[in-house]
């Protein structure tokens, strides 16, 4: 189809639609997404339910009592499986709704042109006849026609499987999925949403939930214990038997047993545990699209960062401009075009001054950003660095919009980072003209005049290393410096950029973030090491890094005896064409000291990720181009840009920043290790409760035998239901510590059950099991055996409002962390103790769970024994406090 039978067709024209008509097509056709084959419904979590374990086992448990006759326990194992149910359903509703919440963040912003104007959208709303703006980088959103192009190739390996990118022309249509590498054009948009081709082939593109490294520890875990669980309850089944027990009675409390052990709070409390880290991380900017990234945060090593927009504020601004024999400082900050050009108190006089207007209308031509004003507010769409050469100009009067409507452009060779510059064609006065910006050095060589205030001469030698040395000058500034020039063609087929007529410099600043300094310094505290890996020059670099606290200007060259080594980190920062030099032996031995690289190709960002995994680091890596895709999918952690990033970075990184700020991802990484250190706390509680009643039981009939069982089948569910899943839930959801980020990162292949850990389960556990049996011999199971019951039964329950609270640090002592610190637990500790009332209290549940109402005087023994095992657990943890210690300073000698 050609383009004016589309444009005549989708009654659209190169202007774009219509504000209004955008909004009409959008009720018309929908929304531009696919429709979710594997969607998540209410009915599938429900039926997910089902296939929980605990379930069955309580299943068989109400089978047995009803074949026993004992209705009053079938009734009550069946009210047990429905709350099971109940409770499995809403957190996992609630976990996969938080979900989709998160993905809305990470939808893609489209550029599209409307009424003649550049305007930012999301893709869901782009709709047929929309003019996209696409360049290298970017997730083509629809089905369009090309209908103006540069240098454009298309990966199609979404739809062909063919990684090898087609080249496309004026007229040709490009595919929803698919991504541009190289090149740019504007394009008119055909079908959107399930029309595409895409939409067509839907279903291939419908991916699986991956396993995580950490889901497979916890459901590893799971299964250890629940054979452990199984082996105890037949064990207890045996005892019982030998001992004369009835059948029926011991099958009871052998599913009772089993039901206490396996931990089905386990996987629960993790899926609410990470669903609410992620949501709050979301909620600090910070999305995670990938549960394996808050595991992996935890554990990071070394932080790679690009510095603009990252360290730096992205607020690119002219601050001076240097011509032949003068220069001028330029006020006001930002995108909005208030400021003045001064030429030291005086304001630059625009129309007398060719010079300086020809290079302002240089800057503002040779240039794909745009500034517009909405609600009394200015914004840039583009490149930043462009942003700032189109607000220059404004503040002198000349509009980029303007300047585009009057001198149309011919044709543009496009920036890369290879050939440093870029130039456009443009019809000025029946003549065709060339303006062309890039790096200073790389300008110049291809200048052989210059525009000095007489008008246009030679370029001499002096000319050259005079701009050369201002440049360097304003580098050392931590000035940003492009060199622009323009070129009169003699005719048509000239070449663009050669024997061109040098302009001037103009020399832009973009602040470093007053949070990247405070972010930087935590990092050095929590044992992370900060590399920032820039395009600009090694000057501009160090002066960053000296700034925001990443450098001290000095390397230390200890244990590096090759001299070219020594001599390239002797500068401070390692450039691109000196990383290429070294070899890879030589860049292990370099890696581990350098965390400055400058004038860096983004595709050596996976070199140093490689080198830097290699010495057995786990890497985050921040990228936002194209080009830096393989380096997001190799390291451990790939971080993209929300603002700045492209479409092909975003798919290829596990987190995204919504601000494209350096604190942000420090911020992200306490949380992951916040969130880790939560599931070590909620897993070895749950475990030493969960084998606390079978230690109990296995105890008590090996002493005393069946008749004097000190809790019954109900009972053991009971606690196990009620006063296990709550704490632990309170647990996942703990604030983080403060003091998380001065200690080291920890080893990702470390267990979540540790020689700590696991000394604190057995230890606890042991301590609650042998506490609860004190209790029952000291209620004098020989003369009550059912207040005994009663009051072992309280005992345990009361655990839960005291023990958890020593879970809440595996190191720190209760009063260090602060009792009220936890308002979740502080409301668990409430209802658990309400329950307590209800089923000790209330007549029906009297009679269902075989319990007796206690006096005041009988919840001293209960209370004291709980809390005295509180007393013991931290003694526990005191010991293995300084076992740990000892170990480590005798590990450091």
């Amino acid at each position: 189809m050609r383009t004016d039978e589309a444009f005549l067709k989708l009654e659209s024209s190169p202007r774009g639609l219509a504000n209004e008509e955008a909004k009409k097509r959008i009720e018309m056709y929908g929304p531009n997404q696919l429709e979710e084959k594997n969607r998540v419904t209410p009915f599938k979590v429900f039926i997910r339910q089902f296939a929980n374990v605990i379930v069955w086992v309580l299943a068989a448990a109400a089978i047995i009592a009803l074949v026993a006759d004992e209705v009053i326990n079938f009734w009550a194992i069946i009210g047990i499986i429905l709350f099971v149910i109940l409770m499995g359903f809403l957190q996992e509703y609630r976990a996969e709704k938080a979900m989709e919440a998160l993905k809305k963040f990470v939808q893609p912003i489209i550029r599209v042109r409307r009424e003649g104007t550049l305007k930012e959208i999301p893709s869901k709303d782009v709709v047929p006849g929309d003019i996209l703006v696409l360049e290298s980088g970017d997730m083509i959103p629809a089905d369009a026609l090309v209908i103006e192009m540069i240098g454009l190739r298309v990966e199609e390996a979404a739809l062909t499987g063919e990684s090898v990118p087609v080249n496309k022309e004026k007229d040709e249509m490009i595919f929803a999925g698919t991504q541009i590498v190289h090149g740019k054009c504007s394009a008119l948009v055909v079908s959107t949403g399930m029309k595409t081709k895409l939409g067509e082939i839907a279903g291939l593109v419908q991916q699986e939930e991956e396993t995580t490294p950490l889901q497979e520890k916890i459901t590893k875990l799971a299964r250890t214990l629940a054979a452990i669980a199984l082996i105890a309850s037949l064990v207890t089944l045996a005892t019982g038997l030998f001992k004369g027990a009835p059948m029926t009675d011991m099958l009871l409390i052998a599913i009772a047993l089993a039901v206490a052990a396996v931990p089905e709070g386990l996987p629960l409390t993790m899926t609410i545990t990470l669903a609410n880290g992620m949501r709050h991380m979301a909620q600090h900017n910070a999305i995670v699209r990938k549960m394996l990234g808050v595991e992996t945060l935890g554990s990071t090593t070394v932080i790679c960062t690009d510095k603009t927009g990252t360290l730096t504020r992205n607020e690119m601004t002219v601050r001076k401009i240097v011509l032949p024999g003068s220069e001028l400082d330029v006020t006001g900050m930002g995108y909005e075009p208030i400021g003045e050009l001064l030429n030291g108190n005086t304001p630059a006089d625009i129309e007398n001054e060719k010079g300086l207007e020809m290079l302002l209308r240089a800057g503002a031509l040779c240039n794909n950003a745009a500034l517009e004003e909405s609600n009394n507010e200015w914004k840039g769409i583009g490149d930043p660095t462009e942003i700032a050469l189109v607000v220059a100009a404004a503040k002198a009067g000349i509009w980029k919009r303007k300047l585009d409507d009057e001198l149309p452009r011919l044709q543009e060779v496009i920036f890369t980072s290879e050939r440093k510059m870029m130039s456009t064609l443009h019809n000025i006065q029946e003549q065709e003209m060339t303006f062309t910006k890039g790096a200073p050095e790389i300008v110049l060589e291809r200048c052989t005049r210059i525009y000095d205030p007489s008008g246009v001469r030679a370029l001499t030698e002096h000319d050259r290393e005079e701009m050369l040395d201002k440049n360097h000058e304003l580098a050392q500034k931590t000035y940003r410096v492009l060199a622009l020039a323009y070129r009169p063609l003699s005719e048509k087929g000239d070449e663009l950029e050669k024997d061109m007529i040098f302009l001037g410099l103009v020399a832009m600043l973009d602040p470093p973030r007053e949070e990247a300094k405070k972010a930087i310094e935590t990092c050095h505290k929590a044992g992370i090491k900060v590399v920032m890996i820039t395009g600009d020059n090694q000057e501009t670099a160090k002066a960053i890094a000296m700034d925001i606290g990443l450098s001290d200007g000095i390397v230390s060259l200890d244990g590096i005896t090759d001299e070219k080594v020594r001599s390239i980190l002797d500068d401070g920062a390692i450039t691109g064409s000196e990383l290429d030099g070294l070899n890879d032996e030589e860049f292990s031995s370099v890696v581990e000291k350098a965390n400055i690289y400058a004038r860096a190709r983004p595709e050596q960002k996976l070199r140093i990720v490689k080198a830097l995994q290699d010495r057995g680091h786990v890497v985050a890596m921040t990228g936002d181009g194209v080009n830096d895709a393989p380096a997001l999918r190799k390291a451990d952690i790939g971080i993209s840009m929300g603002i700045k990033g492209t479409d092909v970075s975003r798919e290829a990184s596990v987190m995204v920043l919504q601000d494209d700020n350096f604190a942000t991802i420090v911020e992200a990484v306490k949380m992951g290790r916040g969130i880790y250190a939560n599931i070590e706390k909620f897993t070895t509680y749950l475990v030493s409760r969960n084998f606390t009643e079978m230690i109990l039981i296995l105890i008590t009939i090996a002493i005393l035998g069946f008749e004097y069982i000190p809790l019954l089948a109900l009972q053991i569910l009971f606690i196990n239901m009620f006063s296990e899943i709550v704490p632990a839930i309170s647990l996942g959801m703990d604030p983080v510590r403060e003091g998380i980020m001065r200690i080291k990162p920890r080893n990702p292949k470390e267990e979540i059950l540790g020689r700590r850990n696991l000394t604190l389960v057995i230890s606890t556990a042991l301590t609650m099991s042998i506490v609860s049996f004190l209790v029952f011999m000291l209620a004098d199971p020989f003369t009550d055996v059912q207040k005994a019951r009663t009051l072992t039964f309280v005992t345990i329950v009361c655990m839960a409002l005291f023990v958890p609270n020593a879970f809440r640090s595996l190191d720190e002592s209760v009063i260090k962390m602060g009792l009220y610190s936890n308002k979740l637990m502080l409301k668990g500790m409430l209802i658990t103790f309400l329950l307590i009332l209800c089923v000790v209290y209330i007549p029906l549940f009297q009679v269902v769970f075989e319990l007796t109402p206690l006096t005041a005087i009988d919840w001293v023994l209960p209370l004291g024994a709980a809390f005295l095992t509180l007393l013991i657990v931290e003694g526990i943890k005191f010991v293995v406090r300084k076992e740990k210690k000892r170990v480590d300073v005798r590990n450091n000698k």
